[in-house]
């Protein structure tokens, strides 16, 4: 009887005990009321609705939080190497999380938590190098780890040579990167954005350092310029290129254009101090004494030779140092570190002329007087002459 009072509202009685009769006590011997029942009821009513909807949750969505928490401890991730080809590009300060959500969403990685997980596990992290990349479809997370190597940077490799005018370096540049010179000519009348020193006086020609670079497929002929001129203003910075012509009593300007005097002189990088001598030797003689290099006069009619005819000394130029004392207006070509050094550090000696006597070594001798020099051309003649 009273373990029935206390599951009476469970069978929907609150009133009558199955026999006709009405209760009036409780299981204490005190009389209840309906008020007080139902707050028991109340009371039982709210955990057990509580366990049946977590029941509920877990028999209906426990497939759903087995994923949730599989894949955020073992995220998906493809198999293998992948297949197709896909061109993706790292910037400059991008993380490797913001790397992996490109991925993912490029169709390269399953997941953007795999390629993060891989990229740590090889300690890469911090390690990615902008630039462009080949990967491919459905790679496996560690596989895209590995073409992500510097190695695997896709550029346009461009060689520049030592002593190439600056429409020439136009030419080569162009036939390495797929442009056209006129792109790089173009860029060039916006020189004061790309990175000249302001003694260049806004002109590229001797500044635009010959080098090999490695460019991106995206670069833009005037990012191809800046990135060589800032490869000479990492050279200047190395020889302390103002305070050393400062010291010599040059401009820096000046300095850079007995540099490509020097550079297009010479044959052969260990006759560059000695040129250089020859060049401070006659700018300082006394009486005055031209510099008389068929280089410059070759330089104002845009021609290629190594001896000027009588011709073509005639021409009226400031570039033409046999008819005017001191240096041409600027450099004549775009002179390499040796070429450099040498104007910062000329050769001891007394010597007033040279000449390159056997064109095939390109050995260069050098004499003190003009009856030297004239036995230096006459040994040059029999060379050339095959005598």
């Amino acid at each position: 009887m009273n373990d029935l009072d206390d599951m009476d509202f469970l069978l929907g009685s609150d009133d009558d005990d199955g026999r006709g009769r009405r209760r009036g006590r409780g299981r204490n011997g005190r009389r209840g009321s309906r008020r007080r029942r139902r707050r028991n009821r109340g009371g039982f009513l709210a955990p057990l609705l509580a366990f049946i909807i977590l029941a509920g949750i877990i028999g209906g969505g426990g497939y759903y939080g087995y994923r949730w928490v599989s894949d955020a401890l073992v995220p998906d991730d493809y198999t293998g190497q992948g297949t197709g080809e896909v061109v993706i590009e790292i910037k400059d300060g991008q993380s490797a999380s913001e790397v992996a959500q490109e991925l993912q969403r490029q169709g390269v990685v399953a997941s953007a938590r795999a390629f993060t997980n891989a990229i740590d596990s090889a300690g890469k992290s911090s390690s990615l190098q902008p630039g462009t990349y080949k990967l491919r479809k459905q790679m496996a997370a560690a596989e895209a780890v590995k073409l992500l190597d510097p190695g695997n940077l896709i550029v346009a490799k461009a060689t520049i040579k030592e002593g190439l005018r600056l429409s020439d370096t136009f030419k080569q540049l162009a036939e390495k990167t797929g442009k056209k010179p006129k792109d790089f000519e173009n860029a060039a009348k916006s020189a004061e954005d790309l990175g000249l020193p302001s003694y260049a006086k806004g002109k590229l020609e001797g500044y635009v350092f010959p080098a090999t670079y490695d460019f991106q497929p995206k670069a833009t002929p005037a990012e191809m310029l800046a990135q060589m001129i800032e490869r000479f203003n990492q050279t200047a910075e190395k020889f302390e290129l103002e305070s050393s012509a400062k010291k010599m009593g040059y401009t820096p300007h000046e300095m850079i254009t007995i540099a490509s005097i020097i550079q297009a002189e010479a044959g052969r990088h260990e006759d560059m101090p000695k040129i250089a001598r020859v060049i401070y030797n006659r700018m300082n003689h006394e009486p005055e004494m031209t510099l008389s290099m068929d280089s410059t006069v070759m330089y104002a009619w845009r021609r290629y030779r190594t001896r000027a005819t009588h011709a073509e000394l005639e021409i009226k130029s400031p570039y033409n140092t046999y008819k005017n004392l001191g240096l041409p207006p600027g450099p004549i070509a775009n002179p390499g570190d040796h070429a450099i050094e040498a104007a910062l550090n000329p050769a001891k000696g007394p010597w007033l002329f040279f000449a390159a006597t056997d064109p095939k070594s390109n050995v260069t001798k050098f004499a003190t007087t003009d009856a030297e020099f004239q036995a230096l051309l006459a040994e040059l003649e029999r060379n050339s002459s095959g005598g």
